[in-house]
């Protein structure tokens, strides 16, 4: 007998093949059987009518930070709202375990760095997950049985360099026994699971100190040691920030990746290549590494987003203004002295030229002050002032848009919330973004769900993308699209028997009416543990969402069901060579 029979639906496989209506049963979990609408020929415990509705795999997220949430929120919101069923935590370098046993200061380390460097809540971390474990082993152990999604998760090189080193991770070489300590660690925890190495060099990531982070120290002969180790496990796979993400790779970057996925002989991914017309030369640029590895016999896959993700900023709290080369000596002063120079007209000049300079990469984005909007505002002389743009206040008061804003946050001690608009959201922008998610070497996903949580919400993408493909710019079709959230990003990790809809395949699925599919707006909630604030966003025209044959998700809500997997290397992930 079939535990579920769902009739009538309109089946988009993942494989990009045309849909077709069809009844699927589903039996342990697995689908147990696709046949002809009224041919199902087996009893079922229950059914339900899905004429009208589509039924595909579920989504696969490649870039979360869940690591953390799932302890509190084992349902992955709003990711699980929005038809994602399998989740990759542990990335840009930063894990949660493993954690030394004889350091219970680690911990603390590891709240404080990864409430700066991923804008989690430091409340939420402290008392929201239990900080029970010690090796990473532990770390899934404590995730197991408890949540609502399939989650996967690499080790962080920052973790692995900390137990080792202990403080002298940050700013410090490892002995050749250090070095060796660290790769039987790091063994240890592919072999108890961890689907591989994620790294980060970025500049932009620093700890709860202020000081980089501790894989920012490595050399070139300490993440090959690491990449070598990953080939030695089945299942596993590379994933590394560099500075150069965030806008052109320089040649020692590109160098840097191409010998680290040769050395594996495993796929690296990358978070986030931008996209924009006006920046031509950006996606050739950064697909040459992609080249390079091909050549050299590796294999490099850029993330990119389909969607533009509103985020948020404040001259109040770290953003990514502070990002800019040179804001974030201004922005770190005290809230009071932070006001007297950013009103100082040659402090204002000085910030307006680093943020539309070469250096500042992707985030000159940012300088189009004239384009912010104002969000929430917190005071008497702002009344009035919240959903209006800078450039037309500006214009009013007769003053230099960032001046103007300046002086509208200061009225607030630069509590203000304020949304840039997007700069790339032009016809040519999403002309290059058409033709660039046809690259053998760009994946959809890079959402960071679970990270900068009251900044953005990138989780949304999943139905926001599909939305405007039915109804909006339709740069892609319906099948195509659904290919590119489930199968692709399944058979990059290797998953097995995930991101299709095919008979003995995990039920994975979302049951969805393709003429109301959308994300709703983004939403500041304060739901997370201690009242924290987060953003969220519902998800509009998800029937159902099911986790291995359990539905977790009717109408939007969450069924209270927590039939997610911990997906192991090997186990749950077969190899993805290079070679």
């Amino acid at each position: 007998m079939l535990d579920h029979l769902i009739k009538g639906a309109t089946v988009v496989d993942g494989t990009g093949a045309p849909s077709h209506v069809a009844d699927l049963g589903i039996r342990d979990g697995r689908i147990a059987l696709i046949a002809e609408p009224g041919t199902a020929g087996e009893a079922a415990r229950t059914s339900e009518d899905a004429t009208g509705l589509v039924l595909a795999p579920g989504f696969v997220d490649p870039h979360t930070h869940y690591d953390a949430q799932l302890f509190w929120d084992p349902y992955a919101t709003p990711s699980l709202h929005h038809g994602v069923t399998t989740v990759a935590g542990g990335n840009c370098g930063f894990t949660l375990a493993p954690l030394h046993p004889d350091r219970p200061g680690d911990a603390d380390y590891t709240r404080r760095m990864m409430s700066k460097v991923e804008g989690m809540s430091l409340v939420a971390l402290e008392e929201g997950a239990p900080w029970n474990w010690h090796t990473f082993g532990d770390f899934l152990d404590a995730l197991e049985g408890r949540i609502a999604v399939n989650a996967g998760f690499m080790v962080g090189h920052c973790a692995l360099r900390r137990y080792v080193m202990g403080a002298d991770a940050v700013g410090g070489q490892p002995t050749d026994d250090q070095l060796a300590a660290m790769e039987r660690l790091f063994h240890e925890a592919m072999d108890a699971g961890a689907w591989g190495l994620s790294t980060t060099q970025s500049a932009t990531h620093s700890d709860g100190d202020g000081q980089p982070v501790a894989s920012r120290y490595a050399r070139p002969a300490e993440l090959l040691a690491l990449s070598r180790a990953v080939a030695d496990h089945e299942g596993t796979q590379l994933e590394a920030i560099v500075a150069g993400c965030l806008d052109q790779f320089d040649d020692a970057e590109i160098d840097l990746l191409v010998q680290m996925s040769v050395a594996a002989g495993r796929p690296l991914n990358w978070n986030v290549l931008t996209i924009d017309a006006a920046v031509p030369e950006r996606v050739p640029r950064q697909l040459t590494a992609s080249a390079r590895a091909r050549a050299a016999g590796g294999r490099i896959v850029a993330l990119t987003m389909p969607i533009l993700t509103p985020m948020n900023m404040s001259l109040g709290t770290f953003c990514a203004l502070n990002l800019i080369p040179g804001w974030g000596e201004i922005l770190g002063l005290p809230v009071p002295e932070r006001i007297a120079r950013l009103r100082e007209p040659g402090v204002r000049a000085e910030l307006l030229r680093r943020a539309g300079s070469k250096e500042a990469g992707v985030f000159r984005r940012l300088a189009r002050f004239d384009r912010y909007v104002i969000g929430d505002t917190y005071s008497a002389a702002n009344e009035g002032l919240s959903g209006r743009v800078v450039g037309d206040i500006a214009a009013e008061r007769g003053l230099e848009p960032f001046h103007c804003l300046v002086e509208i946050c200061a009225n607030d001690q630069l509590r203000t919330v304020l949304w840039p608009m997007p700069t790339d959201n032009d016809p040519a922008s999403w002309a290059l973004r058409q033709e660039t998610w046809r690259h053998e070497d760009v994946l959809l996903g890079g959402s960071d769900a679970g990270a900068h949580l009251d900044r953005m919400c990138g989780a949304p993408y999943t139905t926001r993308f599909l939305g405007d493909c039915l109804r909006g710019r339709r740069l892609v079709g319906l099948e195509r699209a659904v290919q590119l959230l489930t199968d692709e990003p399944a058979r990059l990790f290797g998953l097995r028997e995930r991101g299709r809809i095919a008979e003995g395949y995990h039920a994975d699925l979302v049951l969805f009416d393709p003429a109301r599919i959308d994300a709703g707006p983004a939403r500041l909630v304060h739901d997370l543990p201690g009242e924290g604030p987060r953003l969220d966003s519902r998800a509009v025209g998800i029937v159902s969402v099911r986790v291995n044959g359990v539905e977790t998700i009717r109408m939007d809500e969450v069924t209270g069901a927590v039939p997610g997997t911990v997906l192991r290397s090997g186990r749950d992930t077969r190899t993805v060579s290079t070679r």
